[in-house]
């Protein structure tokens, strides 16, 4: 294996030295400086910024890179894009440009983790690999209504991505459940395919930005049930008919005929291969300083995963950024 030269720079110009050619590598597998589990926008930003401290990165990735972004139609708060932005076309380029700075993007998951030594153990379906510093940044996935049928029905009807499927259901009556932003950007997006949008929500008012009532305020074909919340789905043949809905006011239950629903109701992080390995708060994310220091000396958290007050694409990036810079710190130790 090719070991690094010396004084390298990190981002802020802290000198880096690399020896890696002297650490022993976990059976057989590679070692990296900085090993980046999850290639959305938190990872790929720590990716970038690492490599470009001139870290020797790799960023480990199961699924395709961009994460829930690549899954978002439209981008139209992220800064730099006047009018908007693809959501995979902005993760494509985040990869590409991590790529062009050296990141080497592993697809495999990480199913555990050896943080105990001073060389970090990351284990795949595939074999092992090394880092001295690593950075979670696995990001979270949507939250599931727990009603009876969800799960039968799932992908006979049943969806948590508008735009992944929101083209099967053209010309069709849909409800989308949730009551903040991405629930009110997936009603707009579906009221340009569907003959119906039903957007269903616990509350008297929605919790998403001001702009998005304007635009729904808008749109004929979006209607609304308030103060109300799915207690089941009903499917024939295979296929979501119709959900059955309590309005909480009076404890009244209606069913309610569609072809298909859309949950938007929150995210869970992706940690369930952290538990007994690194602190979890009580919702599952990791706890972490604002630098993405975890109490784990060499390990830190981005993006989604970790627990923080807002997340969006924005704070992700910040977070990748801020973490490999850590890293950087660590590994010039």
């Amino acid at each position: 294996m090719n070991s690094l030269s010396n004084n390298m720079q990190s981002a802020a110009g802290v000198p880096v030295t690399s020896s890696l050619s002297a650490a022993p590598e976990p059976n057989g597998g590679e070692t990296f400086d900085v090993a980046v589990i999850g290639a959305g926008p938190a990872g790929l930003t720590a990716g970038l910024y690492a490599a470009r401290a001139g870290l020797r990165v790799a960023v480990f990735e199961r699924l395709s890179p961009g994460g829930q972004l690549a899954q978002t139609e439209r981008i139209e708060n992220y800064p730099g894009f006047a009018d908007g932005t693809g959501g995979f076309e902005l993760a494509w380029s985040m990869k590409e440009q991590a790529e062009r700075f050296g990141v080497r993007i592993i697809n495999e998951e990480v199913s555990s983790l050896d943080l105990v030594s001073p060389v970090k153990r990351l284990d795949t379906p595939y074999g092992s690999y090394g880092a001295r510093s690593v950075i979670v940044a696995t990001g979270a996935r949507p939250r599931k209504l727990g009603v009876p049928g969800e799960a039968e029905l799932t992908g006979r009807g049943v969806s948590y991505c508008a735009t992944c499927d929101g083209n099967f259901f053209r010309g069709k009556i849909v409800m989308v459940v949730g009551g903040g932003n991405t629930a009110a950007a997936d009603a707009i997006y579906l009221s340009r395919l569907a003959e119906r949008v039903i957007l269903v929500h616990r509350r008297d008012k929605l919790r998403a930005t001001p702009i998005y009532h304007e635009q729904l305020a808008q749109l004929e074909n979006v209607s609304f049930m308030w103060s109300t919340e799915v207690r089941a789905l009903h499917g024939e043949d295979g296929k979501l008919v119709s959900a059955q809905v309590e309005h909480l006011g009076d404890g009244a239950l209606e069913t309610v005929p569609v072809d298909g629903i859309f949950v938007a109701v929150g995210t869970q992080p992706n940690t369930e291969f952290l538990a007994g390995v690194l602190p979890l708060d009580a919702g599952g994310y990791i706890a972490a300083s604002e630098t993405g220091e975890t109490s784990i000396s060499g390990v830190f958290a981005a993006g989604d995963v970790r627990a923080k007050a807002l997340r969006q694409v924005v704070t992700a990036v910040s977070d990748g950024a801020v973490c490999a810079e850590q890293a950087a710190n660590y590994v010039a130790i």
